[in-house]
């Protein structure tokens, strides 16, 4: 039976060295209150220590809260997660290896819950060959601590002659998960929430590996008072139920308290869901969407890629093309950083895992991901870049078997730019070079999609590249630019250049457009 308790009883719960189960994008699924309570519990006792952190999506604000709370030296011993973004201080401990960081591809992260839950050894895939996760390459370590722990999470294994990656199962000692109501039974909904998440399935791996549940809500109604089919978790998965005692600790985005159009409880006119001003993210943004076609199912990737959703907006096409972004919400406007994961008026959301199926399966037509370091072979980093741990959150999932791909990214980084005139004009360039020999860290491997017959296109404000026969090859420029001086001197690797360069829609840098509805439609 369900027990009710405050987060100062429930963060006692918790011993030395738990492997610690999350739920969480952003902030939406994130237990804050809970969260704190361990906090000042290790800071006034100095337990619990040595915790096995166990996440998928990124957790927190970049401020205080989310995994942040755990950034105590000594709390966390082992953090493995798929995105590390919102929680800036745990990242500082990782890059100073005061704890061993391993990232795992995210759909990987978080259907292993429900294979441990049917107590089956792990999950066989294709997903992160060739890149950093494969054996053969890092293992997915993302730090001499992780390589020095002797921790192995993923194995190279052969089935019928064809590689597969074997990544393990384990057992959870605790779960810490969140919803917006429980009843007297602990039967969770998630009413307010933005995503249904990966809740269910780790409080199943939780109780059938021996652990404890521990759920925050922020109200608590009498039996009967949810509808079966509103209960996401059922109370015979939970054992201790938080009812929080400050809507802080309850936030559905990084921004907001709460906003009932990320719920799917009202919703607004496309116009009014965000705009932007003409420079070169509304220009790759534009260029990006080209790419779609009337009927496509989309994923769109965290920062740069998700205005590719407010150009949708602006032009009016949102119901031409089916948005999915990966915490598992279909259709609608993806909102932008730092709400990103939400979506102003969703069709439909499926839980996390679920989505994640789909995408592995081939079910996406095309996808637009972030571009961190590209080389001339066409692999890309996004993971590991200066130093700094990112994670590859669900890239290598994403394009494992997705038809066209498509990277975007600003050319270098510090360049100072303008839209003048239809042209682009490039102020002060960056010193920074994106496009390089070697790449930091292979979270995508160009040998694998041309392997595999992938459209892959590189899109930057200058210029746009495509992956042919395995290598990089400029396809278009922007108007106002030198191809010499601005793009290939720019580089540390001289790309093929094509035979049918040309220069880029120069539409596309105009403050009006609306080419997309006719596109589209």
């Amino acid at each position: 039976m369900v027990k009710y308790l405050s987060a100062d009883e429930a963060a006692l719960l918790i011993k030395d060295g738990d492997t610690l189960g999350i739920s969480a994008l952003g902030l939406s699924g994130w237990p804050d209150e809970i969260g704190l309570a361990l906090q000042n519990r290790f800071i006034n006792t100095g337990h619990p220590l040595n915790l096995v952190l166990r996440q998928g999506s990124k957790t927190g604000d970049s401020k205080e809260k989310g995994t942040n709370r755990f950034a105590q030296e000594g709390m966390v011993k082992t953090w493995i997660a798929a995105h590390t973004g919102g929680a800036a201080k745990m990242i500082k401990l990782a890059t100073e290896n005061k704890v061993a960081m391993h990232c795992l591809p995210q759909g990987v992260v978080v259907n292993l819950w429900r294979e441990i839950a049917a107590k089956r050894p792990g999950i066989i895939t294709k997903v992160g060959l060739g890149t950093f996760i494969d054996p053969r390459i890092d293992s997915g370590c993302m730090n001499d601590a992780a390589k020095d722990s002797g921790t192995e999470l993923v194995e190279l294994i052969s089935i019928s002659g064809e590689e597969y990656l074997f990544y393990k199962g384990f057992s959870i000692n605790a779960a810490i998960i969140r919803g917006t109501s429980a009843d007297e039974n602990g039967n969770i909904s998630m009413e307010r929430e933005g995503h249904i998440s990966e809740a269910l399935a780790l409080a199943q791996a939780t109780k059938n590996t021996g652990g404890i549940v521990i759920a925050q809500v922020e109200f608590v109604v009498n039996n009967g008072t949810l509808k079966p089919k509103d209960v996401r978790v059922p109370g015979i998965f939970v054992d201790y139920i938080v009812k929080a005692t400050n809507k802080d600790g309850c936030w559905q985005t990084e921004n907001s308290y709460y906003n009932p159009a990320f719920s799917g409880e009202e919703r607004v006119p496309f116009s009014k869901t965000a705009s932007m001003e003409l420079d070169y993210k509304k220009v790759i943004a534009r260029r990006c969407s080209m790419e779609l076609k009337k009927g496509m199912t989309v994923n769109l990737g965290v920062g740069l890629p998700a205005n590719i959703s407010t150009v949708v907006a602006e032009e009016a096409t949102a119901d031409s093309i089916f948005i999915t972004t990966e915490g598992g919400v279909i259709g609608g406007i993806p909102a932008t950083c730092p709400e990103f994961g939400n979506h102003y008026n969703p069709d439909a959301m499926i839980d996390h895992g679920s989505m994640f199926d789909f995408y592995d399966g081939g079910g996406l037509d095309i996808t637009f991901l972030g571009l961190a370091e590209a080389d001339f072979h066409g692999n890309v980093n996004v993971s590991k870049y200066g130093g700094v741990i990112t994670g590859p959150g669900g890239l290598i999932n994403i394009c494992q078997n997705t038809k066209s791909i498509v990277f975007c990214g600003k050319f270098t980084v510090d360049a100072a730019l303008e839209i003048e005139n239809g042209e682009l004009k490039i102020l002060k360039d960056g010193e920074h070079k994106k496009f390089v020999n070697e790449i930091e860290q292979i979270t995508f491997s160009g040998k694998n999609a041309s392997d595999n017959d992938k459209s892959v296109l590189y899109v930057t404000e200058r210029a746009v590249f495509k992956l042919i026969n395995g290598k990089m090859a400029l396809i278009e420029v922007a108007p106002g630019v030198d191809i010499q001086k601005d793009v290939l001197e720019k580089m540390e690797f001289k790309p093929v250049i094509s035979e049918e360069l040309k220069l880029m829609d120069n539409k596309i840098f105009e403050a009006a457009w609306g080419e997309l509805k006719h596109i589209v439609g």
